[in-house]
């Protein structure tokens, strides 16, 4: 296979390449411009252009199916070639998508100025990861539950107020992250997202959680933080491959009963008072953050978590000096107080 790579050598211009080039990697580069010959490479299938400082491309050849670039000052981009697979154009300066995108399977357009994408995105059934993340999309459309590929989603970092509730149509396995859009309320329907292993709705302005969410049986990582809940639904204890739970500036006051196959357990932040004497189920929790809560007193059932390694309690006010503190000290646990 004829590749050129010249990854990170300084490049201003694109050197000579032969006319059965399959891949040129010209990444990292100080490039303005291509020449219009890039067009004629017919044999090229891989062109990567992340992290260089062009604003425009030519033409591209119809045999191209990955174009990588990431990080320049694209502000429009050519007619897509018909066996595109592979777009990433992450951190440009987009105001629109091309209307034609061909059959992609990987599509990343975040960090641009879209306030919209074309009506096809929502119709490539063979999309396997979206990335319209830091963008200003106000608005997802129900067709979002026909990408029926779809394993991976961010949408994060936009102004969108609803989210859809035919995202619970979706199979993803990977991520969704929805942080940053300012959203009330997460619909029901994401319960149905049964194999999604990441879930972040940070910085939102959440009140509440759905039942619902006790259904995602194969998340692992739940990020919540910077909403305003003032509680958890007694479902998510069911969540039985969850590994880390992150509720730092929230207005939690209390707390159900968490899966024991917990390692981090992040609570700064809130309005806790006391702690469940069920906490000293989390026999597996690793690291616990308590800072800046309302803890007076700690039940005696904090030394059944037998695998912990820190606790940080500071930023509360205790009474005295619990017993149940030195003794997870003696056995070598980090206890910041």
């Amino acid at each position: 296979m004829t590749e050129l790579r010249a990854q990170g050598a300084g490049l201003t211009a694109m050197p000579a390449v032969p006319d059965d080039v399959r891949l040129i990697d010209l990444a990292w580069n100080r490039l303005t411009e291509l020449p219009a010959r890039v067009g004629e490479l017919s044999a090229l299938e891989e062109l990567r252009l992340d992290g260089n400082l062009l604003t425009s491309l030519p033409m591209l050849p119809p045999s191209l199916r990955e174009l990588h670039a990431d990080g320049n000052r694209l502000t429009s981009l050519p007619p897509l070639p018909p066996s595109l697979e592979s777009l990433f154009v992450y951190g440009n300066a987009l105001e629109r998508l091309p209307a034609r995108l061909g059959p992609l399977r990987h599509l990343a357009a975040g960090g641009n100025g879209l306030e919209e994408v074309p009506d096809q995105v929502w119709r490539l059934t063979g999309l396997r990861s979206l990335n319209l993340a830091e963008n200003r999309l106000t608005h997802v459309p129900g067709a979002i539950g026909g990408l029926s590929g779809l394993r991976m989603l961010d949408l994060g970092h936009n102004a969108i107020k609803e989210i859809p509730s035919e995202i619970g149509k979706l199979d993803l396995t990977g991520y969704l992250y929805l942080s940053d859009n300012g959203f009330t309320r997460v619909p029901a329907s994401i319960g149905g997202l049964r194999r999604l292993t990441y879930l972040n709705l940070t910085d939102n302005r959440l009140t509440a959680l759905p039942p619902s969410i006790g259904d995602m049986a194969a998340l692992k990582e739940l990020r919540l933080y910077n909403n305003a809940l003032t509680g958890l639904p007694p479902s998510i204890g069911r969540l039985a491959e969850l590994r880390e739970l992150h509720l730092q500036g929230n207005h939690l006051t209390s707390l159900p009963a968490l899966p024991p196959s917990l390692r981090v357990l992040d609570l700064r932040d809130n309005h806790l008072s006391r702690l469940p004497e069920t906490i000293g189920g989390l026999t597996r929790l690793v690291h616990l953050d308590l800072r800046n809560n309302r803890l007076r007193e700690l039940p005696a059932g904090l030394l059944g978590m037998t695998a912990l390694e820190k606790l940080d309690l500071r930023w509360n006010k205790l009474d005295g000096d619990p017993a149940e503190l030195r003794a997870l000290e003696a056995r070598g646990c980090v206890v910041l107080r």
